[in-house]
């Protein structure tokens, strides 16, 4: 797993506040499907999503989340790669809470608990193709 990461998820009970106080600092949204809000950063994308879909989606409750409920995501540039970096993941130490699986806005995911306790996802998203060096853009690089 390269030292990088692609996607910054915060779980949000308020998606429109949390947007406006991105947009307050100055940051601009991009294009997006409904139900996500994102703004590209160097490098990375700074995702908003309601917490109570972000805790299904890992297949927990948004109580286990815990504070400030925020996923630190990596994308790969291929399908495969999701369950070698999550079986890597695991063997490090790290417990898986959602084996790879197909997802449906049409990528491919599943998620890990580090040792201390942050969740990451590990991604592969057919719409948003890595940069020359793993450089993550939520339209991609094509």
């Amino acid at each position: 797993m390269d030292q990088r990461v692609s996607l910054i998820t915060i779980g949000t009970d308020d998606m429109n506040g949390s947007a406006r106080f991105y947009e307050a600092i100055g940051w601009r949204r991009v294009e997006t499907p409904d139900g996500v809000i994102a703004f590209d950063l160097i490098g990375q994308v700074l995702g908003l999503y309601p917490l109570d879909k972000l805790a299904e989606d890992i297949g927990c409750t948004p109580g286990d989340l815990g504070q400030g409920a925020t996923t630190l995501s990596y994308n790969c540039a291929a399908k495969e790669q999701v369950g070698e970096v999550l079986a890597a993941a695991e063997a490090a130490g790290a417990t898986i809470l959602k084996p790879a699986s197909d997802v449906f806005w049409g990528g491919h995911h599943g998620y890990f608990r580090a040792p201390e306790g942050t969740i990451w996802e590990v991604a592969h998203n057919p719409f948003s193709a890595l940069g020359p060096n793993g450089e993550f853009r939520w339209n991609g690089y094509g």
